[in-house]
Order: structure tokens, then C-alpha cells, then sequence
């Protein structure tokens, strides 16, 4: 936890943006959270999918994100 904490405070001083990978647990979430890291990835935020299942998923985002 101590090299995760130095690499978040070292991001935020060089202004960047930092984006936690690998997050399993509830717990690993909240951690990274009271260190100030809020963006993450992993299988607590989302399972590998199927291209059959991604592909409507990304067209819907496209969508919806399309500038107006």
C-alpha cells in the first residue's frame, strides 16, 4: 500500500491523471479512493465481455456521447 500511496501522491504532483488497474474488491476501491485515486479499472468495475456482447454497448456510448 505504501508503494500504491507514493505513486498517487507523485501523479497528483506532476498533475496527472492516475487509473488504478487490476481493482478486484470493494476494499481495494476504497483504499485507492482515500488516496485520491477515483478513476480504476478492473473486475470490480467491469468483466471481461464477448465482442457479441461489447459491440451494442459501444454503439449505444456513441451515441450518446456524439457531439451535438
Amino acid at each position: 500500500m505504501t508503494l500504491v500511496a507514493s505513486i498517487v501522491a507523485l501523479a497528483r504532483a506532476l498533475r496527472l491523471e492516475v487509473v488504478a488497474e487490476g481493482v478486484e474488491t470493494e476494499a481495494q476501491a476504497a483504499a485507492l479512493r482515500a488516496l485520491g485515486c477515483h478513476q480504476m479499472q478492473g473486475f470490480l468495475v467491469g468483466r471481461p465481455a464477448s465482442r457479441e456482447a461489447i459491440i451494442p454497448f459501444l454503439r449505444w456510448h456513441a451515441r450518446a456521447h456524439a457531439p451535438a
